[in-house]
């Protein structure tokens, strides 16, 4: 049986609960997926979902508004355009992890910012595999560049 990223995140044995309806979500394969891909990839159309999974729009779709109904996602803030995004919903904030934003400028040769990338791969790998994070480590969105800062005429 498939194991679902949601259920590996709330702690719960192939039933997760929803804080809004306290019912067992039904195992439906095709949810069960929209919910590991929006684990991964933090928000997403139905459009977007179906390319990545290979269904139609309209069942991602479908899929979707029912995970909504049962409290396991909403729909992402937007710009009102057609296109609706959806993201995971947390149901306690101590599983929602505070923002943190850091940013540096850094003077590096070419061989230290090739070192410094590696180094932030490395990082990054330790914590990307799934099945090894604690059942209570949520998804988190962690963006790194280096790239060289233009100089401006004086």
């Amino acid at each position: 049986m498939q194991s679902s990223t949601l259920c590996k995140v709330t702690g719960e044995d192939r039933t997760p609960q929803t804080a809004r309806t306290a019912r067992p979500l039904p195992d439906h394969p095709v949810r069960i997926a929209l919910l590991d891909l929006l684990a991964e990839v933090g928000t997403l159309t139905s459009t977007q979902a179906a390319a990545r999974l290979g269904h139609s729009s309209g069942l991602c779709s479908f899929h979707l508004r029912q995970l909504a109904r049962h409290g396991l996602i909403e729909e992402a803030p937007h710009d009102g355009r057609r296109d609706r995004p959806w993201r995971l919903l947390w149901d306690t904030p101590e599983r929602t992890p505070a923002p943190e934003s850091m940013s540096a400028t850094l003077h590096l040769t070419a061989d230290e910012a090739a070192e410094l990338g590696a180094a932030i791969r490395e990082l990054f790998a330790s914590y990307e595999h799934r099945t090894t994070r604690p059942a209570h480590a949520t998804p988190v969105t962690a963006t790194a560049r280096l790239e060289p800062v233009r100089a401006t005429a004086r």
